[in-house]
């Protein structure tokens, strides 16, 4: 009898710390870059252990956002339990930056370099190597993968598109890949910070990215597995069907999913189920 109750004991233990639960912390950085604190949010998988190394999803929010989007209106944490537990994606680290505000008129939104707020040298000299060295993740392409929603879709196919050696694979949700159509933004208050967003994204296209791309970088972007993912009735499902166009034509490889959806969370919640398991399974590359 005992013996039977050493046995049940073990299992249920064992199955406890198979399905433990991972959670999400908010940290703060200083910028010297920016001139400013940085508040972000950082997943942890359920018994993280800081002497274990783990591959890092950078997971990117979308305009009008900020670094609490993914956790309080995707619910993230509940997505990676659930394909952690599941055996679809392998224990990582999720780095939730913070790059907006609701008010985009008075804060700046974005992750590029703007006049006066040079976010992409801040995430990748500062934020990156800060948090890689903190939770003991990351640091090199084969354990680093990249993704995001809307703005942050875009964010992160030209971060990948900058740095292909640092990144194994990229999903890109609904991506604002591009803004030459800048009439379509009418009604700027003056004194507004959107222009800057805006323009940023024009001058950091990644469709015209891959076009311009010397047979050099297009080996480089051959390095990196790439996933286009956006709803048949999203307003911008032109630009994901553009970069996908490009690099077919330059080709690169690409993956291309056209579901029934609209740019909302309902979308991106299901594309995170998506996107997890398909980074995971590209780490080691």
């Amino acid at each position: 009898m005992k013996k039977l109750v050493t046995i049940i004991t073990t299992a249920f233990v064992a199955v406890t710390a198979a399905f433990a639960q991972g959670k999400i912390e908010t940290h703060e950085i200083h910028s010297n870059v920016l001139d400013t604190d940085q508040k972000y949010n950082v997943y942890l998988p359920g018994g993280y252990n800081p002497e274990q190394h783990y591959p890092l999803v950078v997971l990117l929010h979308g305009l009008s956002d900020d670094y609490t989007a993914w956790q309080e209106r995707g619910r993230m944490d509940w997505v990676a339990n659930e394909l952690i537990a599941s055996g679809e994606c392998v224990p990582v680290v999720v780095l939730m930056p913070n790059a907006g505000n609701a008010d985009i008129h008075a804060y700046q939104n974005g992750y590029f370099n703007v006049p006066g707020w040079n976010y992409e040298d801040y995430f990748f000299k500062e934020l990156l190597p800060a948090v890689e060295a903190k939770f003991n993740c990351g640091g090199s392409k084969g354990q680093r993968a990249i993704m995001g929603l809307s703005m942050g879709g875009g964010g992160s196919v030209v971060y990948a598109q900058h740095h292909p050696d640092m990144f194994s694979s990229c999903y890109s949700m609904s991506g604002w890949l591009d803004n030459e159509k800048r009439e379509v933004w009418a009604d700027i208050p003056e004194g507004s910070k959107f222009p800057a967003t805006s323009n940023s994204v024009a001058e950091n296209s990644a469709i015209k990215y891959v076009k311009k791309a010397t047979p050099e970088t297009l080996e480089q972007l051959r390095s990196v597995k790439w996933f286009v993912d956006c709803g048949d009735d999203d307003f911008i499902l032109y630009l994901s069907l553009d970069f996908y166009r490009a690099m077919r034509d330059a080709r690169v490889p690409a993956q291309l999913r056209v579901r029934n959806g609209i740019h909302n969370w309902e979308y991106w919640h299901t594309s995170l189920r998506m996107a997890l398991p398909f980074a995971s399974r590209n780490f080691g590359r």
